[in-house]
């Protein structure tokens, strides 16, 4: 009766991913950021241009701010998350907080006026709530 001796290597069978699916998190949310702030210059380009022949009143123009910041950031999501949609609600969440934290600190630093700072914690709360929010309906399409 022959023996046959199989090497531990030979019984384990592995795959390989390939190049294109193993980004990193951080390479995603870089991604994501970059279409959210490409979004959102490009969309207060436009506001501030249908600005000067709608004449609009102060609290509509916090309003549309706010749809800008949120659609900014569902854009940035959706590109962020492509076809994988895994962990959608942690990585919107996620993007959330940096968009917002990087429009806040910008905020601070280019006008000079110094909010409440509840006022820039509700900023960020938002994002971080919108996005994951995004973040979850994105990933739960299929």
């Amino acid at each position: 009766m022959p023996v046959s001796y199989q090497t531990p290597g030979a019984t384990r069978t592995t795959r390989r991913r390939s190049r294109r699916r193993q980004t990193t998190i951080w390479a995603q949310l870089f991604k994501g950021l970059l279409c959210s702030v490409a979004v959102t210059l490009i969309c207060v380009l436009l506001f501030a241009l249908l600005m000067q022949w709608l004449r609009p009143s102060d609290s509509a123009i916090r309003i549309v701010n706010q749809l800008i910041k949120l659609g900014a950031i569902f854009a940035g999501i959706k590109i962020m998350l492509g076809r994988d949609r895994e962990r959608g609600l942690m990585l919107g969440a996620l993007l959330g907080l940096c968009y917002m934290g990087i429009g806040v600190a910008l905020y601070a630093l280019l006008s000079g006026q110094q909010l409440p700072f509840t006022a820039y914690l509700s900023d960020i709360a938002m994002g971080v709530a919108g996005g994951g929010i995004c973040g979850a309906i994105l990933s739960g399409m299929k």
